[in-house]
């Protein structure tokens, strides 16, 4: 005798998700509060410690005393260039980790980040580029230029940009670009001393000019990257079914490739080439809220600048009286947190 077993209920079903949608929401809150209190610590915490309530009053304006200006002219700065890099670096790793197919690629993966690297290496270094419009130009036309070639090479052949090929010719890329980035940067130490201190990912005295020209374009990435949120989904079970399922694979490829030059560029160019936060951030935030990449992108918009505020505030007190890049101490965190989460078959997979 052949025992069929019985569809769910549909009330059943239903009831499940809106569990599983409240579940999440709850989780987004839970980012948000973990966000605000990243802040207020990278606030509070530096050279000169100020209390947490002193730091409240002088947010509100209740309090002028001579701790307001290290807020308002220090930190604050620092701690806002940390927020947009961090998302714009979480929400593209979520892009590239969708598109390729690959859990564990991040933005440096497609070669954007050694592109906007060396731009800036051979701008500012060599031709004297200078100013807050001259270095995220320079970050742009590098992360641009490393996009169309990954893209060009990668599309090669009579079957198109495959995400296989594409990772090959962006790491190909990447490493001769960083080579040459290196080798520039050793010709002459006294001139790239910046440079140096940018690519080790620090916050200290990073160009505030640049976070009001980068926001704006980290913003239009971070809604090109919602926008598509769906026809990532499908691509995510192949070309052909979501072709099938009406999703237009190539726009949605160029319209990711286009969100990650924008927010990769601008992270690059705000904080340097941070490591980790763009790979590790999407990884996890997967194995906590499944596949739905709408989910996955609106989780990393909190995650990774969390995470980032918070390595720059751990950077500040590790070594004192010195500081600890954030990109350093990144790369310390994520590490081991990376290869506990691959050992996990769950957090592997798309």
């Amino acid at each position: 005798m052949i025992s069929v077993r019985p569809l769910p209920d549909t009330e059943d079903v239903r009831n499940t998700r809106t569990r599983s949608r409240l579940a999440r929401a709850v989780g987004l809150v839970a980012l948000l509060a973990a966000l605000s209190v990243a802040i207020l610590a990278s606030l509070a915490i530096g050279a000169r410690a100020i209390p947490p309530l002193e730091v409240i009053q002088i947010l509100i304006g209740t309090d002028a005393g001579q701790n307001a200006m290290v807020i308002h002219d220090l930190r604050i700065p620092r701690t806002l260039i940390a927020i947009v890099a961090g998302a714009a670096l979480g929400v593209s790793g979520a892009l590239i980790q969708a598109v390729t197919r690959n859990p564990l690629a991040d933005p440096g993966i497609l070669g954007v980040n050694a592109g906007a690297a060396f731009a800036l290496a051979v701008g500012t270094g060599l031709a004297g580029v200078s100013g807050a419009l001259g270095t995220l130009s320079l970050a742009y036309l590098g992360a641009f230029a490393a996009s169309l070639v990954v893209y060009a090479i990668g599309s090669l052949g009579r079957d198109g940009a495959s995400p296989v090929r594409l990772i090959l010719a962006g790491v190909a890329l990447g490493a001769v670009l960083a080579g040459i980035t290196q080798a520039i940067v050793l010709t002459d130490r006294q001139r790239f001393a910046v440079m140096t201190s940018w690519q080790s990912g620090s916050l200290l005295d990073r160009d505030s000019s640049l976070l009001t020209l980068a926001a704006p374009l980290v913003l239009l990435g971070l809604l090109i990257a919602l926008f598509i949120g769906s026809s990532l989904n499908a691509i995510a079970l192949g070309d052909d079914l979501a072709s099938a399922l009406g999703a237009n694979v190539l726009r949605t490829r160029i319209f990711a490739v286009t969100a990650v030059m924008l927010l990769a560029g601008s992270a690059t160019a705000l904080a340097g080439p941070i490591a980790f936060v763009g790979l590790m951030v999407p990884h996890v935030v997967r194995w906590i809220v499944g596949p739905d990449q709408r989910w996955i992108i609106a989780y990393s918009v909190l995650a990774a600048p969390t995470l980032l505020v918070l390595a720059d505030v751990v950077g500040r007190v590790l070594i004192p009286p010195g500081e600890l890049p954030a990109g350093i101490v990144t790369a310390l965190i994520g590490a081991p947190v990376l290869i506990g989460l691959v050992r996990r078959r769950k957090a592997s997979e798309l």
